[in-house]
């Protein structure tokens, strides 16, 4: 299971309130919400996985 870390965050008041609709709407807790969102900004910033280079493979037989 994987560790989670507690912290405080002070919003303001009327953002709340949307992450809360929001969390409603979506069927989850105004904290999972939150967490979701910054999972997909997190995501969104790294951008698409790449692909790791091939590995360079010996030549076998004659030419």
């Amino acid at each position: 299971m994987t560790s989670r870390k507690a912290f405080l965050l002070r919003m303001d008041a009327e953002l709340w309130g949307d992450l809360e609709a929001w969390a409603k709407d979506e069927l989850r807790s105004v904290n999972g919400q939150i967490e979701y969102l910054l999972k997909q900004a997190v995501l969104k910033r790294k951008g698409p996985r790449r692909r790791e280079p091939a590995t360079a493979r010996p030549i076998t037989g004659s030419r």
